[in-house]
């Protein structure tokens, strides 16, 4: 069997400067470019998952509570859903877009597509966009994909630890892969739900290890 490294969400908006800003999120770009560079022979697939918001409802607020609603962030098109420049996409196999109509926190409701097939401009108001104008009907979601590559271990890392990573490995462990966090690797929010989300991944047979343990 295989295992893939699956990069979570190290986008402009999360990282500082963006709209929705994890503080180490451009270390943690550049820290994971590092280890791909070092590491990525150790993995048969590599892939990235993004938000991609077009009208993810009440995700979005202009009075966010930072716990269901946030600010605008990551919106389809726009540079702060792109990846971070200092993340080396080079070894990047695949893309996993999410969140096109919901809140799209794991990287297992994100289907494959390149962000340069999205069918919408900023400033487009009114103007409903169909799943398949950006994404094609036929486009596998993560599970499949990794179980076309006949994958039975995810190593993940990426941004939020608390939200993103969080969701990403908790359905990875429910979809019975072998999962792994590597923790310096990952940028959270909250030390507090950090902790908390630390104990609840164990306790759903997550590994946390350090890139030192890897």
């Amino acid at each position: 069997m295989a295992e893939a490294l699956i990069i979570v969400d190290v986008q402009n908006d999360f990282c500082e400067g963006g709209a929705l800003a994890v503080e180490g999120g451009a270390a943690t770009a550049a820290e994971i470019s590092e280890f791909l560079e070092d590491n990525h022979a150790e993995f048969e697939v590599i892939a990235a998952t993004q938000d991609w918001h077009i009208d993810p409802g009440q995700h979005f607020s202009s009075e966010p509570d930072f716990v269901r609603s946030w600010p605008v962030h990551c919106v389809a098109g726009t540079p702060g859903a792109e990846l971070h420049e200092d993340l080396d996409t080079d070894y990047v196999q695949a893309r996993f877009l999410k969140g096109l109509y919901d809140d799209g926190y794991s990287g297992f409701e994100g289907r494959a597509g390149e962000p340069e097939r999205v069918g919408i401009l900023e400033g487009e108001k009114g103007i409903k966009v169909e799943p398949e104008d950006v994404i094609a009907s036929d486009a596998p979601d993560l599970d499949s994909w990794l179980q076309d590559h006949e994958v039975d271990t995810v190593t993940i890392v990426g941004i939020a630890t608390d939200h993103c990573v969080r969701a990403t490995a908790l359905d990875a462990a429910e979809n019975d892969y072998r999962v792994r966090v590597i923790t310096d690797l990952t940028a959270g929010v909250s030390e507090e739900k950090i902790a908390d989300t630390y104990e609840e991944l164990r306790e759903a047979g997550v590994e946390l290890l350090s890139r030192e343990q890897f």
